[in-house]
């Protein structure tokens, strides 16, 4: 696994990148993402997620690498 979020990673790869983070669910939450938990985002990618809920996914991929840092 990468040491980076990148757009092409599931949502719950991200979370797996940085597991117990509460920093990096709370940038998905700070941009109208609440549903981490639900079975969609073991398959759904950063840049799917960002698109459905109309964020730019340049902007969230780089707001998660800030936290996991």
């Amino acid at each position: 696994m990468a040491d980076k979020v990148t757009a092409d990673m599931t949502i719950y790869d991200v979370l797996c990148l940085a597991p117990g983070n509460e920093k990096v669910q709370q940038v998905f939450f700070d941009m109208g993402m609440h549903c981490l938990g639900c079975p969609i985002s073991r398959g759904e990618t950063v840049r799917e997620a960002a698109a459905v809920h109309g964020n730019d996914v340049d902007e969230l991929v780089e707001k998660l690498n800030a936290v996991i840092d």
